[in-house]
């Protein structure tokens, strides 16, 4: 495998594991890791820039087309983005820390764009949020390879 095609893989499943569509980066990097294939500070970089543009891409479905949220196009359930809705009511903003939860992490994205969060504010947590997760794979990827 070519680096450029391991960065571009890497890339489209942390963009697609962002979303509600379905994506494994988490495996896909302690994958290219385990193989040597790229750089670990490169990886860890693509990974969360792949992550957090997913999230952004939430965000602007939440900002501008929640009033479809009834349509089955929609990427969420109702059911799920009132729950999402319920967190962020009772916990806050800071609940974007958990963006990269799976189940809950994707609608959070979409509500925080439909109760028009900030965006530079949204953008702070969620990188925060998927920069400590992605670490933590890259250093316990490094540590069980030995």
């Amino acid at each position: 495998m070519t680096e450029a095609a391991a960065y571009g893989g890497l890339f489209f499943s942390a963009f697609l594991s962002a979303t509600v569509l379905p994506g494994t980066s988490e495996a896909a990097l302690a994958l290219l890791l385990n193989q040597g294939e790229g750089a670990p500070v490169l990886l860890l970089i693509v990974a969360i820039i792949g992550n957090v543009l997913g999230a952004v891409l939430n965000w602007v479905l939440g900002r501008f087309f929640t009033n479809y949220k009834d349509r089955k196009w929609f990427p969420i359930k109702e059911n799920q983005y009132d729950k999402a809705r319920g967190w962020f009511s009772h916990y806050g903003k800071w609940t974007l820390l958990l963006a990269w939860v799976p189940i809950i992490g994707d609608p959070l994205t979409i509500v925080a764009g439909a109760l028009r969060v900030h965006f530079g504010f949204f953008l702070l947590l969620v990188t925060l949020g998927k920069s400590a997760r992605y670490l933590f794979i890259l250093q316990a990827a490094l540590i069980w390879m030995g």
